[in-house]
């Protein structure tokens, strides 16, 4: 059973969204991950998605999720939950959304997941960034508006995530200078396009399957950047089934060498995992690495 305060700030969010009082009838714990806790809450009104951390430890985390959900949302090209609203108090942060129901997969799942994802990256912005920063995981990630993507890539994915990882300890002086020589060559496996508005972290746990057995994005890290980003993140933990990409391709034609290119893409989700789990990680930039 969760505390006082949360049920106080749950009702407090909802009855916001309602304009009424709410009565909570069930509370049920769901898997969270390593940063939330998360809940399954009913009401007179509806069943309910709550989710909460530390506000001290995760300043504005939710607030800034909530933006991303809804500019995904408003694109209207894959499901995101809908956005009921977001709090703080007594040191804890809540984000209130619409419970997802569950089923299996419809026929034409990984087709339509991927022509959708497509869809969704053809919404073009000025710049690559986002007029405000968010998360990528428990970690910060900074969006500041670059007219160039290599630039972005390398100032605002890259060179954070390994001044970091330096820091720590957890990469050496050789390793820095491997990147350091592969950045005159991105622009060999990016191609000039457009900034997409991209998910950001769109890997296997972070989609799942609606009601009508459609694909269904969340916990997103939003902004306007190069699509191979999300085409890289999709594969880099084994990967969406073939007829997604098949399908995405269709929609929206990637370069020849998009398989290459999305392992340098995946270079910055792979530094986040070293900075946020360790080097157990650094295996896997090292493989990228000696074959660009």
């Amino acid at each position: 059973m969760i505390s006082e305060s949360l049920q106080s700030l749950f009702k407090s969010i909802l009855e916001k969204h309602t304009g009424q009082p709410e009565k909570i009838e069930k509370i049920s714990s769901l898997s969270g991950g390593s940063i939330n806790n998360a809940l399954r809450v009913k009401t007179g009104r509806g069943t309910w998605f709550a989710k909460y951390n530390s506000a001290d430890r995760y300043p504005q985390m939710f607030e800034k999720e909530a933006l991303g959900l809804e500019l995904l949302h408003s694109a209207g090209e894959v499901h995101t939950p809908e956005v009921i609203g977001y709090d703080s108090d007594d040191g804890q942060s809540m984000l209130v959304l619409e419970y997802v129901e569950s089923a299996g997969e419809n026929r034409t799942y990984w087709q339509d997941f991927g022509s959708s994802l497509a869809r969704l990256h053809k919404h073009a912005g000025e710049r690559f960034g986002l007029n405000h920063d968010n998360y990528i995981g428990s970690l910060e990630q900074f969006n500041n508006y670059h007219d160039n993507w290599i630039d972005f890539f390398i100032n605002l994915r890259l060179e954070i995530q390994i001044k970091m990882a330096r820091n720590q300890g957890l990469i050496d002086s050789s390793t820095v200078k491997r990147f350091e020589k592969l950045y005159p060559h991105l622009s060999d496996f990016f191609p000039v396009e457009k900034p997409s508005l991209i998910h950001g972290d769109l890997w296997s746990g972070n989609y799942m399957t609606n009601n009508r057995g459609e694909a269904c994005i969340i916990d997103p890290a939003v902004y306007y950047g190069h699509r191979l980003m999300d085409i890289g993140m999709s594969k880099l933990f084994g990967g969406f089934a073939p007829q997604f990409y098949e399908s995405y391709n269709r929609e929206f034609p990637l370069e020849n060498n998009w398989r290459q290119a999305v392992e340098i893409a995946n270079l910055y989700p792979l530094m986040v995992h070293v900075n946020l789990f360790g080097g157990g990680y650094l295996g896997g930039v090292m493989d990228v690495l000696r074959r660009v």
